[in-house]
């Protein structure tokens, strides 16, 4: 076999491979006398059915999987031996031409084809020495344990009918019949509908006007739906509502105790706190860690300045632009709306994925040398997640990880990066710093991973980060599967919501 490279020209290669007709003659004569004591044919014993009535019969066939499988598995042999890791699959060519693919079937010409591919380029890892971060911890109070207390209690409220007028925090009970212009609308009626006043479920001047009813009242009410209703056939419309009133009902006060506790399904007070208390705390938590690793990141950022395989530059590149578009069309937005211009955002976005694709690389390469492995038991874990992020679809999910070649790499990546950010905070300066929660939240909507967007005016949201340390430095990109459209509301009261 002969290796010659035609092309190195920044971090692309081209590589010819030439392997002489002799040796792939050699070869299918190999696999023609494996055949020869296996196949049955009609009119000869077995075991002596000739080579030539083999080959005559059967080698374009053998020939045809010996192709394939050199194709396969040449180029892997290739780069290893250059010791080369490529960013994507590499791509293979061969003649297009019939007369000569029929000659290299035949063996009766050198098989020859090209390899093309970006390299994944060398990069010197510098000391982490100088890496500093502060780490920003919130203290949480009882009064905010209490206040999140309060609130979920609110789910566990009661309430007893009066005979009064309807105020602001009773519950309502009503049928409703919703018109436009006259006509009813599909999902505009209920019956025994609850409706707390002041809860803001329903759209805008719906519940102001059932303040002051009462238990058997009928009353028509009109409103306006807002111009961004997401069912546009009623979208900045005029409704009416024809109700009649069934209940009223006051709130029960809410006490924090034991009894509170025991209707949460939780043994006691005690224990409900210390509950609420430790998710607060792992809320502040996440994001203390999401502003700790964009610190690591932007430090890194200005360390590392090397050339990205493109490939894998335009990949991300193209998550985040789909996303992005999305984004806009799911709210009716243009770029103009968001205070910018298609051509500039393209090339906002393009700076994000050229970052996001080098600190995935840096990531990788710090990761490998300092031997950080994802075990099966978390790769098991993380598939078990998205099992439970999309109920129903288990079967779905199993098959798209089990047939999707680089689909574990997309389980695998976001551990892989947790556990070098990790690595990197056992051996970096850490100061810990105590701030108030408005402080820790105070500009952290973004929420990246290997990535920092520049800042623009009123740019679009930015999409969550995709491309990982490992799907960067294996070349490997999966799309996650997607939940299924969630069916469209029915319920009268949704209509009015």
């Amino acid at each position: 076999m002969q290796v010659t490279e035609t092309l190195a020209e920044g971090l692309k290669r081209e590589i010819k491979v030439v392997i002489p007709k002799r040796d792939m003659e050699a070869q299918l004569n190999q696999r023609l006398a494996d055949a020869k004591d296996k196949v049955r044919i009609n009119g000869f014993r077995p075991g002596k059915v000739p080579v030539a009535h083999l080959k005559k019969m059967y080698g374009k066939s053998i020939m045809a999987d010996l192709v394939r499988e050199i194709v396969n598995e040449r180029p892997t042999q290739i780069l290893s031996d250059r010791g080369e890791k490529s960013a994507t699959q590499p791509s293979v060519t061969m003649t297009e031409d019939e007369a000569e693919a029929e000659k290299i079937l035949n063996a009766q010409t050198d098989f020859e084809f090209t390899v093309s591919y970006e390299v994944i380029p060398q990069i010197e890892l510098k000391p982490i020495s100088g890496l500093s971060v502060v780490r920003e911890v919130v203290e949480v109070t009882e009064d905010e344990v209490n206040e999140q207390i309060e609130k979920v209690a609110e789910s566990a409220r009661t309430y007893e009918s009066k005979k009064g007028k309807a105020a602001e925090g009773d519950r309502v009970t009503m049928d409703y019949l919703g018109k436009v212009d006259g006509e009813a609308f599909d999902g505009g009626a209920a019956e025994d509908a609850e409706l707390v006043l002041g809860s803001g479920r329903f759209i805008p001047g719906f519940e102001d006007q059932l303040v002051g009813v009462k238990a058997g009242d009928e009353k028509q009410i009109t409103v306006t739906f807002p111009a961004d209703y997401p069912a546009a056939s009623l979208a900045g419309k005029e409704a009416t509502f024809d109700i009649t009133v069934k209940d009223v009902a006051a709130p029960a006060a809410i006490e924090i105790n034991d009894e509170l506790a025991t209707k949460l399904g939780i043994e006691s007070v005690d224990r409900l706190k210390e509950i609420v208390r430790g998710q607060i705390e792992s809320q502040y938590g996440n994001v203390t860690r999401q502003k700790v690793k964009r610190q690591i990141l932007d430090q890194l950022d200005e360390m590392y300045q090397f050339d990205t395989p493109q490939s894998l530059v335009d990949a991300e590149f193209e998550n985040i632009w789909r996303q992005i578009n999305t984004d806009l069309s799911q709210s009716g937005k243009t770029f103009e709306d968001e205070g910018t211009t298609e051509e500039d955002a393209r090339a906002e976005y393009r700076k994000l994925a050229e970052r996001r694709v080098r600190l995935g690389l840096v990531l990788s390469e710090i990761g490998e040398k300092a031997g950080v492995e994802v075990t099966e038991e978390e790769m098991q874990r993380a598939l078990y997640a998205q099992l439970q992020q999309f109920p129903g679809q288990q079967k779905e999910i199993l098959d798209f990880f089990r047939k999707t070649p680089g689909a574990s790499a997309s389980l695998r990546a976001p551990i892989f990066e947790e556990k070098v950010v990790d690595k990197l905070l056992s051996e970096i300066n850490v100061t810990d710093k105590t701030v108030t929660k408005e402080e820790l939240l105070a500009e952290d909507e973004e929420g990246e991973t290997a990535a920092k967007p520049a800042k623009k005016k009123a740019a679009p949201k930015k999409a969550a980060a995709k491309t990982e340390a490992a799907d960067a430095a294996e070349g490997e990109e999966a799309a996650a599967p997607k939940k299924k459209a969630a069916p469209k509301k029915k319920a009268a009261e949704d209509s009015a919501e």
